[in-house]
């Protein structure tokens, strides 16, 4: 889509730039990296009054054009660097209203740089229930720049802020907020003159990130480190003095436009929330709790739509063996393609239900508490409290939690973080865990209350975080780093949740899941299909040819027949074979050559073994739903003991060997992509993976 206009949001942490960003966009936005950096660029249009399409950029959320992160770093990349692709001709600026004395901080900087600005004065509601008033004329007037006042989140104002982007001036006429020449005269001077700028405070901000920004030449940035020697430039006291300066214009700024009445000073609601959720004591039982809530809900929400999915997926799967002649392709189509997908696709309510609860946690503030109780104790173990927001969005997937670690200053910090996400249940093991908790554990209910297989769940969550915090404790000793990390996180005032962005991320989620799932699970069927329908020689022949003696035809009824066959078939294809070989590897777990093929086929993705299963067994018998898989998985036998295949101790040794194991290709990849180095993701699986295996081994020897 062509734009008329590009527009960059840009704000503080918790302003509501995300959610103005999905109110103009809707659902017309996408997201890719900025050129040369991993850092997530999103995007996305809007139509503006006057018939013209603007492009809207969501820039990293920042407190200052000081970057303390990668993130942070782009938002004076793109504003400052004519040469940017990415360069607005408009900015606007979200101010959140109750807390305008921060928020200011920022503009006052965005501003110097003399791109055309627009101000959006979010959270109006909530400014005018505490008793702040604004005069907004005399607030525009001091600025300079058109002020629009709004609530993203009740979509109050938005039609005039589109008015007002749409009229925006394409010259700055913002007001000088400081005198930005009096903080370094000479340096800035000389810095202007020999590289051809008109901005004063571009120059200022060249003299203190050359040597991070990648828009000038090393020569340039040669020059201007010789010409801070020169003029004698701390950049630190530099930026100390410019700051008070800035205050000092917003403390006036402030005194003449805002009248915050006294009751306004007093405790607020949130902060007498806080004193009971965030308790050291009762602030963890409380996390517990929601926890338990959480993993409770998914499994008995999920029931009945799951039931629904799996008898659709039976009805198509009998629908095509009654229209579609047999044979190898309607084989191929019916039990490899459908029946691998039919065992994912019935776990897209759990999925929601995750992700729901997910984003509800976030929006109404909760999310962030967690972080804050949890800082201390991730400091024992070589993390800071930014690390908790990983580890927390782990539980969804690790491969955006592991971006997101570019927030963690500390290089060791980071670096630990990034090596234990994966080891947090992420939503992948989720249909493994449910199909195998469903297998041995009875589905009733203890003290009136829980659900046993919803405390199984909820036990394999709290595992993994506390096999995430004992990993990082062992990478606290191995890593050595003489960095200090340090744990600033602002808690957002506790709001009740958005149900359309709630509705948006379920819908998003699950959609990303079933197509990035769905492509890997489609390959995988199709090849295992393939490796489970055929085999080398001639040994189906004579398995055929076997089978058409008098005491088999005799003896067995012909469904006992067809499915001696058809087991007989699996146990010889190329897919058997192959199962056969690491089965003396995978035997001392508990598990047998199907098991084997499984794990196989899932280190591409854990989804992938539900999957496989299901295009396993319907290849070994008759191809219907999920719950059925799961009867032929429950009645299958030992051939050696007689006994059950998935007993307690083979389900829970599994489970542990998932919860471990380094099965992810995304993963891996996005490990290499963040760390430049295939050192990181090399050491990354080969932990995993031995980790899987001892944990495996124990808990089968233990359980057996």
């Amino acid at each position: 889509m062509k734009a008329d206009i590009r527009v960059a949001l840009v704000g503080n942490p918790n302003t509501g730039k995300s959610t103005l960003f999905n109110t103009l966009t809707g659902l017309n936005q996408k997201i890719g990296n900025f050129p040369g950096v991993t850092v997530d660029k999103k995007t996305g249009y809007s139509q503006l009054p006057d018939g013209r399409t603007a492009e809207i950029i969501d820039l990293p959320g920042t407190y200052s054009l000081y970057p303390k992160s990668k993130d942070e770093s782009i938002v004076f990349s793109v504003l400052a660097d004519k040469s940017n692709p990415h360069r607005p001709d408009l900015v606007v600026v979200i101010i959140d209203a109750t807390n305008l004395k921060r928020n200011l901080l920022l503009y006052t900087q965005v501003a110097d740089l003399k791109i055309p600005v627009i101000v959006a004065l979010n959270m109006m509601d909530m400014s005018k229930k505490a008793g702040i008033t604004i005069d907004i004329d005399l607030f525009a007037k001091k600025l300079g720049v058109p002020v629009v006042p709004i609530s993203a989140r009740k979509v109050e104002g938005i039609d005039k802020l589109k008015s007002v982007i749409s009229f925006a001036n394409k010259i700055a006429l913002q007001e000088p907020s400081i005198d930005v020449n009096a903080i370094a005269p000479q340096l800035i001077n000389q810095i202007s003159e020999e590289l051809k700028l008109d901005n004063p405070y571009y120059a200022l901000q060249l003299a203190h990130q050359h040597e991070t920004i990648k828009f000038i030449s090393p020569a340039e940035s040669d020059r201007i480190e010789e010409l801070e020697k020169e003029f004698s430039f701390h950049s630190q006291k530099a930026q100390a003095t410019e700051t008070i300066a800035r205050y000092n214009f917003i403390n006036d700024l402030l005194y003449d436009t805002v009248k915050v009445p006294e009751t306004a000073k007093d405790e607020t609601l949130s902060n007498k929330i806080d004193k009971v959720l965030t308790h050291k004591v009762f602030g963890f039982i409380i996390f517990l709790a929601v926890l338990l809530f959480m993993f409770q809900s998914i499994f008995s929400w999920s029931a009945y739509p799951m039931e629904l999915i799996a008898d659709l997926f039976v009805w198509v799967q009998n629908s095509l063996h009654h229209i579609l002649p047999a044979g190898p392709l309607t084989g191929l189509l019916v039990d490899g393609v459908i029946g691998g997908l039919s065992g994912v696709m019935v776990f897209i309510p759990q999925i929601a239900i995750l992700f729901a609860f997910i984003s509800i946690l976030e929006d109404t503030g909760y999310m962030s508490r967690v972080t804050f109780m949890m800082d201390k104790l991730m400091r024992k173990v070589g993390l800071n409290g930014k690390s908790v927001v990983p580890l927390i969005g782990g539980f969804a997937c690790a491969v955006p939690s592991i971006m997101s670690t570019r927030t963690i200053e500390n290089w060791k910090s980071r670096m630990i973080t990034i090596m234990v996400t994966p080891l947090v249940t992420c939503s992948a093991r989720l249909p493994i865990y449910v199909l195998l908790i469903g297998l041995v554990v009875p589905n009733r209910n203890v003290w009136w209350l829980f659900n046993l297989q919803g405390l199984a769940l909820t036990g394999m969550y709290i595992f993994s975080l506390i096999s995430a915090i004992i990993v990082a404790f062992v990478f606290k000793l191995i890593l050595k780093s003489r960095e200090r990390g340090y744990f600033i996180m602002e808690l957002p005032v506790y709001r009740m949740p958005r149900w359309n962005n709630v509705a948006y991320s379920m819908y998003d989620r699950a959609k990303t899941f079933v197509f990035q799932a769905g492509k890997v699970i489609i390959a995988v069927s199709v090849i295992l299909w393939v490796l489970a329908s055929y085999g080398p020689g001639d040994r189906f022949a004579k398995i055929e040819q076997k089978y058409k003696q008098p005491q088999y035809s005799k003896q067995l009824s012909p469904d006992e027949l067809s499915k001696a066959i058809g087991s007989e078939k699996l146990e010889n294809s190329y897919a058997g074979v192959l199962g056969h070989v690491i089965e003396p590897v995978i035997k001392p777990l508990g598990f047998d050559w199907k098991i084997g093929i499984a794990l196989i086929t899932s280190f591409a993705a854990r989804e992938v073994f539900v999957g496989t299963m299901a295009t396993i067994y319907s290849v070994d018998g008759n191809a219907e739903k999920i719950e059925s898989v799961q009867k032929k998985m429950g009645s299958a036998k030992n051939p050696e003991t007689g006994q059950p295949v998935f007993s307690l101790a083979v389900a829970f040794s599994l489970m542990i060997f998932y919860a471990f194991a380094m099965q992810c290709a995304s993963t891996v990849a996005v490990v290499y992509r963040e760390t430049k180095n295939w050192r990181w993701p090399a050491v990354q699986f080969a932990y995993m993976t031995v980790l899987a295996y001892a944990a495996s081994f124990v808990a089968y020897h233990l359980l057996k």
